[in-house]
């Protein structure tokens, strides 16, 4: 017989007096008979302080596969057991205002142990003598985030040059201009293609730090708080450098036209100092870079399951339960007034909501059920309604993230709720 944590067989005691009324039992026992559901093992009634509201001694059940099967198979059980006995005293967390999943998670002991509830200092965490090397090495890959950052919202476009070369293919001074607007600007994107590059090691580094044996994923969290920090802070950053390329098209309509003028002039076997800077290979490789709508999500997802395949002897849980555990306490961060509240900065709620949603991403590429599926490790229900109760402006871009670049959202094992939700 399963018990909740605490209970030993001394907890039990005499029953009151309506519970042993002979007639009101054999109609249970035959109701329950009659269902196929009855076991006389199965029920347990405790006698136990609550073990979240210390309220006095109560009667309680607590075995999980005794309740789950009369919830999903007989879902007026409790409802009959009340009226069979009025009198038993019943704690204001079993009254049918509650919804029965929150009444299943009571009685099954269940919040007691249905995720991660430790508070992730994101502002504070500092590096302990065991995580500083490869916290040094991701630290320098981070210091970059923001000018890169800048220099993508300053990305302006050569446009109106490009339009001006094109509508006069006689004028050499507009080709000569638009070229010498052009080229700058398809550096600057090398240089972000190349932090994507060293951004992608970074994770991976960090994956191999907060997944590896013994310690489970719960325990390297709380224990490697700054290196849960970074990993955080590389979401972050994902999510903010994507938002902010969907804004601008320029970006690849001025790459078009690089590629198109290299190849003319190729054509013309005239020799350009820029090929020394971003060659045809490279060029390849950011036109498909750049060609994805959320192209650091993009390479962070590729960039975990390449640590997936690659490490076939680190079962695939320990990085996807990294994954879910990650989004498990953002989640709690935020619903939970004691932690949110010890926030120094609402930057830091928006923070949180994005690296909830990128390991919720990541965990969609990487497991093979995704992230909405029933048997998932990640409360997708309560994380939209967490993204939902904030401002609009400030989830908007968060919410189609988690719409347009998932694998498994219209999977036909996604609950239809979920999909609603999201609508």
């Amino acid at each position: 017989m399963a018990k909740c944590p605490g209970h030993s067989a001394t907890s039990k005691m005499d029953l009151p007096a309506n519970l042993k009324h002979k007639c009101s039992r054999l109609k249970l026992r035959r109701h329950l008979l009659r269902t196929g559901l009855w076991n006389p093992h199965h029920l347990s009634i405790m006698h136990k302080p609550h073990p979240l509201t210390e309220t006095p001694p109560i009667f309680w059940c607590c075995d999980v596969l005794f309740f789950t099967t009369f919830t999903q198979h007989n879902p007026i059980f409790f409802s009959l057991f009340l009226s069979l006995y009025p009198s038993l005293p019943i704690p204001p967390l079993f009254s049918f205002r509650n919804q029965m999943g929150n009444l299943l998670k009571v009685l099954t002991c269940t919040d007691l142990e249905q995720g991660p509830n430790f508070f992730l200092d994101f502002e504070n965490a500092q590096p302990t003598d065991c995580e500083r090397d490869v916290w040094n090495q991701v630290n320098a890959v981070l210091q970059e985030s923001e000018s890169i950052l800048s220099g993508l919202q300053a990305y302006k476009g050569a446009g109106q040059e490009i339009r001006d070369a094109i509508q006069n293919p006689n004028d050499m001074i507009l080709q000569e201009r638009a070229w010498n607007s052009v080229c700058p600007l398809v550096i600057r994107l090398k240089k972000f293609y190349g932090f994507s590059l060293r951004l992608e090691k970074a994770l991976q580094s960090l994956l191999v730090c907060l997944t590896c044996p013994p310690y489970t994923p719960t325990q390297h969290l709380e224990k490697e708080q700054a290196l849960a920090k970074q990993f955080a802070e590389i979401l972050h950053f994902t999510l903010r450098f994507d938002e902010l390329k969907m804004r601008i098209p320029a970006i690849q309509n001025d790459f078009s036209y690089y590629r198109r003028t290299i190849s003319r002039n190729r054509i013309n076997n005239m020799n350009l100092d820029i090929e020394n800077e971003v060659n045809n290979e490279m060029a390849n490789r950011m036109s498909l870079f750049y060609a994805e709508a959320t192209p650091m999500l993009k390479t962070l997802s590729n960039a975990t399951t390449n640590f997936v395949t690659e490490n076939k002897t680190l079962p695939l849980e320990n990085t996807t339960d990294c994954l879910s555990t990650m989004a498990s306490v953002c989640k709690v961060m935020l619903e939970t007034p004691e932690y949110s509240s010890r926030f120094n900065s609402e930057d830091t709620l928006l923070f949180c909501m994005r690296v909830m949603v990128g390991v919720i991403i990541l965990y969609d590429h990487v497991h093979p059920n995704g992230a909405f599926n029933k048997s998932s490790k990640i409360d997708m229900k309560g994380c939209i309604k967490v993204l939902k109760e904030q401002p609009t402006d400030n989830v908007e871009g968060l919410l189609n993230a988690l719409k347009f670049t998932t694998k498994h959202l219209n999977d036909e094992s996604t609950p239809k709720n979920i999909r609603t939700m999201l609508q």
